[in-house]
């Protein structure tokens, strides 16, 4: 599974902008700037994470966004769904439990495979919050007992 360009600029901009939690807002231009991202692209994502409630807009000078939570309680999958971003491992496109990706809505069979694999990524990204990222708190267990 690949997580389109979509759901990491969310994320590297959500981290970076959680970065900057001192400041009152911090303008998309510096984020672009610093994460190395399109500007007109990061002003569409965060116009859906602002629908979403996942960031303010402050106007005025000095102006731009701030988180509408702490980082902490704010996890990588609320981000990443934020921006319409599906985190799934199967092909499948239909609406419901009954459709698959065969023909006649059949799964094949490796669905519940995939669809276990995208559940528990989801699950991953749910238990990671921006303030994690930030502390680089996601290492991999074997290096957590080393």
């Amino acid at each position: 599974m690949q997580l389109s360009t979509k759901g990491r600029y969310a994320v590297m901009a959500m981290a970076d902008l959680a970065g900057q939690s001192v400041r009152p807002a911090v303008s998309l231009a510096e984020i672009a700037e610093r994460q190395q991202l399109s500007l007109a692209y990061l002003e569409q994502l965060f116009a859906r994470l602002r629908r979403r409630g996942l960031v303010v807009s402050v106007r005025g000078p000095g102006g731009g966004y701030r988180l509408a939570k702490p980082a902490e309680q704010t996890s990588v999958a609320e981000v990443v769904t934020a921006v319409d971003e599906p985190l799934r491992a199967t092909r499948c496109g239909g609406k419901g439990p009954a459709r698959g990706c065969m023909k006649g809505g059949a799964r094949c069979l490796t669905h519940d495979l995939w669809e276990e694999t995208g559940r528990q990524i989801f699950e991953y990204l749910s238990s990671v919050s921006l303030a994690d990222v930030l502390a680089g708190r996601l290492r991999p267990q074997e290096a957590k007992a080393a």
